[in-house]
């Protein structure tokens, strides 16, 4: 026979073995009520004596109509998203927020190929809000599941859905500040080395072709807007740079990726060698780094470089020209935004502001 299951001590045993009342009993466990320091150590002793570790926290979430929980998608592999400094500063700046609502925050890995398969956690999972960060595809089969559920969305500028708010980003603006930034040195001969156009880029060159294709909206509005300044503005029409390449794509933006891509963009004769590249990211940048070195050519002397999104690499002696997108602030005001939401508000949709910084990895071509 099997033994009968123990029923779990409740706050009102606790407070009749105390003598108190029960919402006196409550005050105790919880801090926030005037209740004097030997009636919260008697509550705390009849506590310890019946194996009462505090209150159910599912009859909680039942009362109040939350569970504590704030779901974050991640586009792919987590891994992947622990090994990015900018995901984990976003991710940062929003925890610190979430732990002042007070709320935890549930990480689900969203398949890149198959994102519908997230929907099997989601659905079994009880969640405030949901969260879709770190440059997602511009449509996400989740949205529908969790807008019929009643769960608030926000991104960070995907999912591209008006049930959606946004803390979105000019990835196009600031891409044309980085080029300005370049030509402004005397560059013209120009290479674009990009995030994943599509869930199954692989890493090599791309066309503007695959740039009209693009599923992620940052990689996209980025390749334009260095389009804008190298290129042309119609993404039908031919760029200017006869037979040399100018547009590779990365199948995950990372440091080793970066460099295997950017060794196809700089493996060329002198006269066709690109002087800059225009990485879609910090890391990207460094692998670009990591190619002209084993190349053989200097960074800036031979090659400036360009990244995006401002993160520390404490590992590099310089200091990176890029876009700072300041990935503590926007997890906090990411934090702050859901906040709203919870409370059943619908804030307005915010451009998180950027900044060029110019660093060392940038100087005049040698041959413009």
């Amino acid at each position: 026979m099997s033994r009968p299951r123990q029923l779990r001590p409740t706050l009102r045993a606790v407070a009749q073995a105390a003598g108190v009342s029960t919402s006196t009993a409550s005050l105790a466990f919880s801090g926030r009520g005037p209740v004097a320091p030997e009636t919260v150590a008697r509550v705390r002793a009849a506590a310890e004596q019946l194996g009462y570790a505090g209150p159910d926290p599912l009859a909680s979430s039942l009362r109040q109509g939350r569970s504590g929980v704030v779901g974050v998608v991640v586009e792919g592999r987590l891994l992947h998203a622990f090994r990015d400094p900018f995901a984990v500063s976003v991710l940062d700046g929003l925890s610190q927020v979430l732990d002042d609502i007070p709320a935890g925050m549930l990480l689900i890995a969203q398949p890149a190929g198959t994102p519908e398969r997230a929907i099997t956690q989601l659905s079994a999972t009880a969640l405030d809000a949901v969260v879709f960060s770190l440059c997602g595809p511009d449509k996400n089969p989740a949205v529908d599941h969790l807008a019929a559920r009643g769960i608030p969305m926000l991104g960070d500028g995907s999912p591209v859905d008006p049930r959606v708010a946004h803390v979105a980003l000019d990835n196009r603006g600031a891409t044309v500040a980085l080029g300005r930034h370049l030509t402004e040195l005397g560059h013209r001969r120009v290479a674009h080395l990009m995030m994943p156009l599509r869930h199954d880029s692989p890493t090599g060159l791309a066309t503007l072709d695959d740039v009209a294709a693009a599923e992620f909206t940052d990689t996209r509005d980025r390749a334009r807007g260095f389009l804008d300044v190298f290129g042309a503005d119609d993404l039908g029409a031919e760029l200017e740079v006869g037979a040399a390449p100018r547009l590779a794509q990365t199948a995950i933006p990372d440091v080793e990726q970066g460099a295997i891509a950017a060794r196809l963009l700089l493996d060329l004769p002198e006269d066709q060698r690109p002087t800059a590249i225009v990485a879609q990211s910090d890391l990207l940048a460094m692998g670009v780094v990591r190619a002209a070195d084993d190349l053989g050519l200097s960074v800036p002397g031979d090659l400036s470089v360009t990244g995006f999104d401002g993160v520390e690499l404490p590992w590099f002696a310089g200091t990176l020209t890029t876009i700072d997108q300041h990935g503590l602030a926007k997890g906090r005001l990411m934090g702050e935004m859901l906040r709203q939401l919870l409370d059943g508000q619908r804030p307005d949709d915010v451009v998180q502001p950027t900044h060029l910084r110019i660093g060392t990895t940038t100087a005049p071509p040698v041959v413009a």
